[in-house]
């Protein structure tokens, strides 16, 4: 038996039925599970995001079949692998690059974490620069050079935040190293760009982003966030392919009269390669055929869709997500297919 699972007896065809799940899988799930989500700092969108996984399992899932699913804050992407790969955590929010990373064991990546799979992507995280207009000239993300010497927040240490935001500076050949970084949460970067103590602040998130609201709202005509030109995107993607353009509308965020043109990469849920193929299944079935109500709960999730579920994915699909976008006619390329657990 799977180590974190428990006995559930009450578990009926009915129950099957309802889920749309055959006897046997019926029978499989008698034995639920409860599972662990890492997620990311409060401030920023994964972890309201996974609230709202975990709210859905909660409600559509577990009495009927005893899978739980709890969302816990964590530094974001670095540290969630590190609770997968240690058994602390089986499901977790990953930044597209981190997942990349990992499969590969590259970047600040140690090793390849060859024992986990994708469950989907979710929504776009959308990169969000925000200065002090003191720092503008361009209006685009080559502006980071003028913070040269300045305070600026990074993201947590060993987040997913910190680690996008250097590479994306690296490969515009912007020295993060020349500024004088901080270390900061979403929420506490806002507070700290407000304050004056920094002048500038990285927030990757779903739009709107509640950190980057509650600095607009404080300050919306004394801070810009910058653009990427086509050029600047392609060569944020020399190297791996994740990047996209997006356009943040006006009004998106308090004050904010113009729209901002900046770039976007998937956000992803993986999962443990040993997590049952049933248990698997029924969380993305859930997910799919419940999107009105995660909607409810978080705008970022307006963005999933069912035909853009395996956008972006870096690493091959979970057995029991592969078995329900198959059912739903959608085709699986060769790189996502399932494979083993080692």
């Amino acid at each position: 038996m799977h180590k974190r699972q428990f006995f559930k007896t009450t578990l009926g065809l009915a129950t099957a039925a309802a889920l749309g799940l055959s006897a046997s899988t019926a029978l499989a799930q008698d034995q639920g599970a409860q599972y662990i989500m890492g997620t990311a700092t409060t401030g920023g969108t994964y972890y309201p995001v996974g609230v709202a996984l975990s709210t859905l399992v909660k409600v559509k899932l577990e009495p009927s079949t005893g899978i739980s699913l709890s969302a816990i804050s964590s530094a974001g992407s670095g540290e969630n692998l590190k609770l997968m790969d240690e058994d602390q955590a089986q499901f977790g929010i990953l930044q597209g690059l981190y997942g990349a990373y990992a499969w590969k064991g590259t970047g600040p990546v140690p090793k390849a974490y060859k024992n986990l799979r994708s469950v989907s992507m979710l929504w776009q995280n959308v990169e969000h620069f925000v200065v002090d207009n003191g720092m503008v000239e361009s209006g685009t993300i080559e502006d980071m050079t003028n913070l040269y010497g300045e305070p600026f927040s990074i993201g947590a240490r060993n987040s997913g935040t910190e680690g996008s935001g250097r590479y994306i500076l690296n490969q515009l050949g912007i020295d993060p190293e020349q500024m004088d970084l901080a270390y900061l949460g979403y929420g506490p970067s806002a507070d700290a760009l407000q304050n004056g103590t920094i002048e500038g602040m990285n927030i990757p998130a779903g739009a709107p982003a509640s950190a980057v609201t509650r600095a607009y709202a404080n300050m919306g005509g004394d801070i810009t966030t910058l653009d990427f030109t086509e050029a600047q995107l392609k060569k944020v993607n020399s190297e791996f392919d994740l990047w996209s353009a997006y356009e943040i509308p006006a009004e998106t965020y308090p004050n904010q009269t113009k729209a901002i043109n900046t770039i976007a990469q998937p956000n992803i849920l993986a999962v443990r390669a040993d997590v049952p193929a049933d248990h698997v299944y029924a969380l993305t079935k859930a997910m799919y055929e419940n999107l009105p109500f995660l909607n409810n709960i978080h705008p970022a999730t307006k963005a999933m869709a069912l035909e853009k579920a395996i956008a972006g994915l870096p690493m091959p699909l979970h057995e029991g997500a592969a078995r329900y976008f198959k059912e739903q006619g959608l085709e699986i390329p060769e790189r996502l297919q399932p494979v083993p657990a080692e």
